[in-house]
């Protein structure tokens, strides 16, 4: 779950970083750039004050003042632009140049320099240029008039290279970024606290919910922090638990006891049947099909009371050699095997894994003895052992009838048993009380058709203790 939940808050983060950072670098470039402009009107203003009192170039009689402060105004623009490396001119209404640095730097007749111009000449300063970015390599012009007696008689223009404020900004932007790159860091840091606090209950839950659902009912939801609603899910769960616990409890101490207790009262009455029998004539087919049936529901009292303490029971697990086990029931299932004429065959090499003896033992029986009983004449049961990455199996082939899609979906619940072998011994308890043995020590059985015709029964325990 962390994996899905912490990418969304990244996301968000990320997201909400950026919604920050974008208008934050904008407003940068755009300080930085306002600075510049500032400057430049700071500059054309004083030119332009130099600049308000040099006469025309029309002008055929000149005072000597005027050409001093025509030299003291090329002067400065030359020192101006020596300095900066900004080029400046003052160009009177005709576009002729009344100073101007450097010298060969003349008033363009297109293009945005042009443009400053015309706008000057309207008696107002040239409106802001449009925001440079660094990755732009363009000019900032700026245009101021220079007025006489309320008339416009020249226009001050200065044309600066961006590079420097372009720089400026970008290291504005890196600063930026680098504190955008922190705190992202910072906030994923955080993210994961978060979802490890919010989370770590959940998966605590969830362990003990497999758990639970493999057959360890005694396992609780341990108290693991997080929010306050998971805490009190992880309260309520640990009741609900107790309470199906004592249920089952219930339940399987009613199976114990009514099994206990009909077994007294049916053997007197298995014992009153022998005795009647001794009154009928011998061969009575009434009396021999009483008799099978008691003796068929005697046997079901005895698995039932089997399949209670099965469930109730606890696996004794050590470290087995399920190959060396599997290789002894074979033998001792294969006398049986050849009075039916069937053929019970095993490759069972050493592998360990953690089992009960007598419950993997007992669950070995029960599905050799099924694949025996509904082999026909002439068939084999094959038994295999390997290991399966973290189980050790023991699989069981059949070449008997074996079972439809529906029936092997069944197989395995409390007294079901295929129609069509009803007639065959047996209470239909064998394979859930194996089930619920190999359940208690997180082993498993499996059932699946086995081609071309048969069935194909996988029992499975853990290779390490810890299942």
């Amino acid at each position: 779950m962390s994996t899905r939940l912490l990418p969304l808050l990244i996301v968000l983060l990320a997201a909400v970083l950026l919604a920050l950072g974008i208008p934050l670098a904008a407003s940068v470039a755009a300080a930085q750039q306002q600075k510049v402009v500032v400057d430049r009107i700071d500059d054309t203003a004083r030119f332009a004050a130099l600049a308000q009192f040099v006469t025309d170039a029309s002008t055929t009689s000149r005072p000597t003042g005027t050409d001093e402060r025509r030299q003291t105004l090329r002067r400065e623009l030359a020192s101006y632009y020596g300095v900066y490396g900004i080029r400046a001119g003052v160009f009177y209404r005709n576009a002729s140049s009344m100073a101007n640095a450097p010298d060969d730097w003349v008033l363009p007749k297109t293009g945005e320099v042009r443009e400053a111009y015309d706008e000057a000449l309207l008696s107002r300063r040239s409106h802001d240029p449009r925001q440079v970015w660094p990755w732009q390599r363009t000019r900032l012009v700026v245009a101021s008039p220079v007025i006489r007696d309320g008339d416009v008689v020249a226009v001050v223009v200065t044309d600066s290279p961006t590079g420097p404020m372009r720089s400026r900004t970008l290291r504005g932007w890196l600063f930026i970024g680098a504190g955008e790159i922190a705190a992202m860091l910072l906030a994923v840091g955080a993210a994961l606290r978060l979802t490890g606090w919010v989370l770590r209950p959940v998966r605590v839950l969830d362990a003990t919910t497999h758990e639970i659902a493999s057959g360890r009912l005694k396992s609780r939801v341990a108290a693991a922090g997080g929010p306050p609603e998971l805490r009190r899910l992880a309260r309520a769960f640990n009741e609900m638990a107790d309470n199906v616990e004592d249920v089952l409890e219930q339940q399987r101490a009613f199976v114990a006891d009514a099994s206990h207790q009909l077994r007294n009262p049916l053997a007197a009455l298995l014992l009153r049947i022998e005795l009647l029998a001794l009154e009928l004539p011998e061969g009575n087919e009434e009396i021999a099909s009483v008799r099978t049936e008691g003796k068929r529901l005697a046997q079901v009292l005895d698995d039932l009371l089997d399949l209670a303490l099965a469930e109730h029971a606890e696996a004794d697990l050590m470290l087995t050699d399920v190959g060396r086990l599997a290789a002894e029931r074979v033998a001792a299932w294969a006398p049986a095997a050849a009075a039916k004429g069937v053929r019970l065959s095993g490759e069972c090499p050493a592998t360990t894994g953690w089992a009960d003896p007598i419950t993997l033992s007992s669950a070995l029986d029960a599905v050799i003895d099924n694949a025996v009983k509904f082999t026909p004449e002439g068939g084999v049961v094959e038994v295999d052992v390997a290991p399966d990455g973290a189980r050790a199996t023991v699989v069981v082939t059949d070449t008997g009838p074996g079972l439809t899609d529906e029936e092997l979906a069944r197989v395995g619940d409390r007294f079901w048993r295929s129609g069509r072998h009803q007639n065959v011994k047996g209470s239909g308890l064998g394979l859930s009380i194996t089930r619920a043995l190999l359940a208690a020590g997180g082993g498993a059985i499996a059932y699946e058709h086995h081609a071309p015709s048969g069935l194909r029964v996988t029992v499975a325990v853990p290779r390490d203790s810890s299942g």
